[in-house]
């Protein structure tokens, strides 16, 4: 058995590199998609749902992705199919989206998009527990959070550059601002070129090679599954309940998303514990069963960070433009030119997150792990709340920063904690699995926070940001159950300029 060696800096660049294409993807969707929605006739209680497709496409295709590309090799390598494959898709809907005449047409487009994305995204947290050795985990983890944040801030500034340049901000009633279309555009060309660079640049380790390197012993014990029906008879009974309750009550239709959720996992944990099956999903939902420890207990900070961020990409638009701006009229130039303000402060949440990059690894030598990602969430939900009570707009930018830099510990510290705790083998499933605490949460937020602000705030999104805020503040909270690494383990060198 032989140790991994170190990579370059250079090819830690280029292993990363991207990433910068599939968060410029992924921020156009998140500053965009609203507005789009909101242009196409959506209203306000409309759009969480809208947004469902984006969470529920991770929910089925992370864990198959995870899964499958642990099992691939071909000419091209083990992840890098997935990236370019999921990349070309992803092009695809950004092209087909701002063309779209109608809201389900946008609506599929979205869910084409989202799906498409984690085609590529997933494979990626894989590949730096593939390529490099424990200590420079760090280093990788965090070059990605330099590249989110780069990729971040050029995509949610563009339309509003392309408007100071003179492109037409304002369409008529149906059709998408121009400025919103070409931004589209030039994310579909800078996607699949990063990711294009990523793939030509890189080479991947044979499954041989890889299970050849010298490791602290991770091989997990077989999950003993026999009494999986337990939980699998709870989530079924609390999905008919739910079900019950909802068309007795007549509460929101979107509430069946979840009750349908509990009965789809409690059948498939109910079948988990009888089967003689060897195959994908009896090993997905067998890992799923069978978490590491570590894993279990960050599987909560995920949830309530994740539903903060998703109630911020869903009601940035609507309370910026309504609060700031003064108009909740998709037609009208205030609430265009308050739109474009939502991108410029996307983009200044990830100038701040590309310094939470270099800042972070500095803050973990001094807090640990645990009390850095508390910190980095706290002032994090307290940029949220205030935007219910920031009347200026520029103001918002200092709201922005603790988002900025909640959102830096979130893509980096807890797969820090959890990626030296999982087998190379069984990398790329976990990370899909440690997804579902992304996903869970934002198909909570689409399905309840409409009801939610409507029912608590009369339809005053800023309260969704509200909430979304003291979520967040839980999260880093719930970090202090996660027992803190040996210091080797949780590593020195995630500073940009360590390492190489």
């Amino acid at each position: 058995m032989s140790s991994k060696p170190e990579l370059s800096f250079r090819q830690i660049w280029n292993m990363c590199f991207g990433f910068l294409g599939i968060q410029f993807a992924f921020s156009l969707q998140n500053a965009d998609v609203s507005r789009i929605f909101q242009t196409l006739g959506a209203d306000l209680r409309e759009i969480p749902i809208l947004w469902v497709a984006a969470p529920l496409s991770g929910l089925i295709v992370q864990p198959i992705i995870g899964y499958a590309s642990d099992h691939t090799w071909t000419r091209l390598g083990r992840r890098r199919p997935y990236f370019l494959g999921g990349a070309l898709l992803t092009a695809l809907a950004l092209v087909w989206m701002p063309g779209a005449s109608a809201l389900w047409v946008a609506a599929v487009m979205l869910w084409l998009m989202d799906a498409s994305i984690n085609v590529s995204m997933e494979p990626f947290r894989a590949f730096v527990g593939d390529q490099l050795p424990e200590g420079q985990r760090p280093l990788g983890f965090a070059m990605q959070s330099f590249f989110i944040g780069v990729g971040a801030v050029l995509a949610s500034t563009l339309p509003w550059i392309l408007a100071k340049l003179g492109v037409p901000n304002v369409a008529p009633a149906g059709h998408i601002p121009a400025t919103v279309r070409i931004a589209f555009y030039v994310g579909a060309a800078v996607l699949f070129g990063a990711m294009l660079w990523t793939v030509l640049t890189t080479r991947e380790y044979a499954p041989s090679r890889l299970m050849s390197f010298a490791r602290r012993s991770l091989a997990l014990p077989r999950t003993e599954v026999s009494r999986a029906w337990r939980l699998g008879l709870v989530m079924l009974a609390a999905g008919g309940l739910a079900v019950a309750a909802i068309r007795r009550l007549s509460l929101a239709k979107e509430l069946y998303l979840l009750a349908g959720g509990l009965i789809v996992f409690g059948a498939l944990f109910a079948w988990l514990s009888g089967t003689a099956s060897r195959g994908m999903v009896r090993q997905v939902m067998g890992d799923l069963y069978g978490m590491p420890g570590p894993m279990r207990k960050l599987a909560w900070v995920q949830f309530f960070s994740w539903f903060a961020l998703f109630a911020m990409w869903i009601y940035a638009t609507p309370t910026v433009t309504s609060v700031q701006f003064g108009s909740s009229d998709p037609r009208s130039l205030a609430y265009n030119t308050g739109a474009n303000w939502v991108g410029v402060l996307f983009a200044a949440s990830n100038l701040f997150l590309i310094a939470g990059a270099v800042v972070i690894p500095f803050m973990v030598r001094r807090l640990g792990l645990r009390w850095s990602h508390l910190v980095n969430l706290g002032i994090g939900g307290l940029g949220l709340a205030s935007f219910a009570w920031v009347r200026s707009p520029d103001w918002l930018l200092l709201s922005m920063a603790g988002v900025g830099f909640a959102s830096a510990s979130i893509q980096s510290l807890p797969y820090t904690l959890l990626s030296d705790n999982l087998p190379a083998e069984k990398m790329g499933v976990y990370m899909g699995i440690f997804n579902f605490f992304i996903v869970i949460p934002q198909m909570l937020a689409a399905s309840v926070l409409g009801g939610l602000v409507h029912a608590l705030f009369g339809d005053r999104p800023a309260f969704g940001l509200v909430l979304g805020g003291v979520s967040m503040v839980i999260g880093g909270l719930c970090t202090l159950r996660v027992a803190e690494p040996e210091p080797a383990a949780a590593g020195s060198q995630g500073a940009l300029g360590a390492g190489g």
